[in-house]
């Protein structure tokens, strides 16, 4: 293999390094070898690399026998800038050429020595979209010039490429799911480095070990980086963003569960009574609790809080990522499509954003005599009570099961069929096809006890118009939100129940496929409050099962009620409830919720349709 009298490799019609003025989406072209594949003729565009097999190899082989190695799928390919993560200059070393069958049907092929570097690409699986899959390319050529040249040139288009971190913090969960926190980081680590994103790792040692550091670390030095990213589950997660916002999201108070109905009255200072909050307290924290030991994890007080310019929030730039290695990975499905740790590093590396509705949750009373400050959490998946604060309580008694205690626990509720006495009050909006009440919606009220009807909902996705939308904008990253619930109408709901869920998100899981809310976004301003009803055991039963199935309509029964609302409120007719947030316990017998839209950005595009 020779190089002409310009450096280049084959045909020296494709010229070194100049620019091709007369192709407009050209910048540069060269001849290179390509690992395993033969000659190729590198393009390089304003917004991609694209190559081909020089004419000559493909003339050749043409004539010969059409056994092919590692050819058909690399002799042409076109790759975008925005699915590049990264190149990287690896110096003299060998490369292989594709091999051919001879004569007699065997492979031959030979291997040279030269410059080479390597092109990382992401590529979708063409069976599951929503999977993200590395792929290497190695180029080789006998100038270094050249080779760094190009390397050079293809950074300087990664550069341009916004948003994506140059620098993170990272948390690890050991015990997370499976225990295989550590090892599921060990195993993206290397993606990370070969796109050159720095990262500082902390490995946590105890329960809210990550939530004290973010909330002890100063805006000044959390401004160093680009993202926060917890490997670990939704509860571990649920640590960090609360660690993120309990000290830094100053937002007024959703209204108590005595005011929910007359929330607005005024005081003489015209501001608004029993909501207006500047500082938000944490809950108690037992600095001796384990790392296992799941109980509610809260943090110090923060009196004099004050916010640094130097890293407002809510923030445009600082985003969030999970890398999943929980038991359930709920909002990493229902951002990604896909509960793969590869794909959601990619996602991260990428830069890529979406953002996410947080909802903020007020313990007005932890018991019933129990007279306390309020007690604020943060929760980006899911709040519920009843069943599913009773299944997150038993499941911590069997954490030596791993992800099957829950279930175990689930089981062993589901046959217990307990039922609450509570009070609902909710703020009604505008009502639509799957908002409405049992009441209210005579399809539904015509229907058997138990027989649900098909659904017909369109879910998230990327791009997806319903979030990307203007309307409702009032609650868009709103620090003043309750002020904002005035003039909105509140409704009531009253009774046994044997579940009372918030849905901040679909929380599509592997038991669950579609989630507990199929048509629930992202990003729309909206809690899908979800009351099942006390009823009878079979029916219950059926509502799981059409939980579990993929297609199902677990919401569209007589015993269920589903409304889509900013806010609401709670109060057990008991001596106390038990909650479960995002996975974690949370105990409280008067709370009341709001939810905040796009408050926070995460590493993610939503889920491929």
């Amino acid at each position: 293999m020779e190089g002409n009298e310009n450096g280049l490799m084959g045909d020296d019609s494709h010229p070194n390094l100049p620019f091709n003025d007369g192709d407009e989406g050209s910048v540069l072209s060269s001849n290179f070898f390509l690992d395993h594949v033969g000659e190729v003729v590198l393009t390089h565009t304003s917004d991609g690399l694209s190559w081909k097999l020089v004419k000559s190899l493909l003339d050749e082989e043409d004539k010969s026998s059409c056994l092919r190695f590692k050819f058909i799928s690399n002799s042409e390919m076109e790759v975008k800038f925005a699915n590049v993560y990264a190149v990287n200059f690896i110096d003299w070393g060998l490369l292989h050429e594709s091999a051919f069958a001879d004569a007699e049907g065997s492979l031959s092929g030979h291997s040279s020595e030269m410059y080479r570097f390597t092109v990382h690409v992401v590529h979708k699986s063409k069976t599951q979209p929503s999977l993200w899959t590395p792929s290497v390319y190695t180029f080789g050529h006998e100038n270094l010039e050249i080779c760094r040249t190009w390397v050079n040139q293809i950074n300087a288009s990664l550069n341009i490429e916004a948003k994506r971190p140059k620098r993170l913090l990272v948390f690890v969960h050991p015990r997370s799911g499976k225990g295989h926190g550590c090892r599921i980081w060990e195993a993206v680590a290397p993606l990370f480095f070969q796109a050159k994103v720095e990262t500082k790792v902390i490995v946590t040692e105890r329960v809210g070990h990550a939530r004290d550091v973010l909330a002890s670390i100063t805006n000044r030095d959390l401004s160093l980086y680009d993202g926060v990213v917890a490997v670990g589950g939704d509860g571990f997660f649920n640590e960090i963003l609360n660690g993120i916002l309990l000290s830094r999201h100053k937002a007024s108070y959703p209204p108590a569960p005595g005011d929910s109905m007359h929330p607005f009255e005024s005081e003489g200072n015209g501001s608004i009574r029993n909501v207006e909050r500047t500082i938000l307290e944490h809950c108690d924290y037992d600095e001796d609790e384990s790392l296992l030991a799941g109980s509610e994890y809260v943090g110090p007080q923060f009196p004099n809080c004050e916010q640094d310019p130097e890293f407002p929030f809510p923030s445009e730039t600082f985003r969030f990522g999970i890398i999943p290695a929980g038991s359930t990975d709920a909002i990493v499905i229902c951002t990604t499509g896909t509960r793969d740790p590869v794909t959601s590093a990619l996602h991260i590396i990428l830069g890529k954003r979406v953002r996410l509705d947080i909802a903020q949750v007020v313990r007005w009373k932890e018991t019933h005599a129990s007279n306390e400050e309020p007690c604020v959490r943060y929760a980006a998946s899911f709040a519920g009570y009843g069943f599913y604060g009773d299944v997150i309580t038993e499941s911590e008694k069997y954490r030596w099961m791993g992800p099957k205690r829950y279930d175990y626990a689930g089981t062993k509720v589901f046959l217990q069929h307990r039922s609450y006495e509570a009070e609902v009050n909710y703020i009604e909006v505008e009502s639509e096809k799957g908002s409405l009440s049992p009441e209210t919606d005579p399809q539904v009220s015509s229907r058997p006890w138990c027989l649900p009807k098909k659904p017909d909902r369109p879910s998230c996705c990327t791009n997806c118009v319903v979030c990307n939308s203007k309307s409702n904008d009032i609650m868009v990253g709103s620090l003043k939100l309750a002020p904002n619930l005035q003039g909105m109408r509140w409704s009531s709901s009253k009774g046994r129940f044997l579940s009372v869920g918030a849905a901040v998100i679909s929380c599509r899981n592997e038991k669950a496929p579609d989630g507990l809310v199929a048509d629930a976004h992202l990003s729309d301003g909206f809690l899908h409050l979800i009351l099942i009803k006390d009823c009878p055991h079979p029916c219950y039963l059926w509502h799981l099962i059409q939980l579990a199935r993929r297609g199902g309509d677990p919401l569209d029964f007589n015993f269920v009620e589903h409304h889509k609302t900013p806010a609401f409120t709670f109060t057990s007719f008991g001596k106390e409830g038990v909650w479960n947030v995002d996975g974690e316990l949370f105990r409280a017998h008067q709370l009341s919720a709001q939810v905040f839209r796009g408050l926070v950005s995460l590493f993610a595009t939503g889920p491929e349709a």
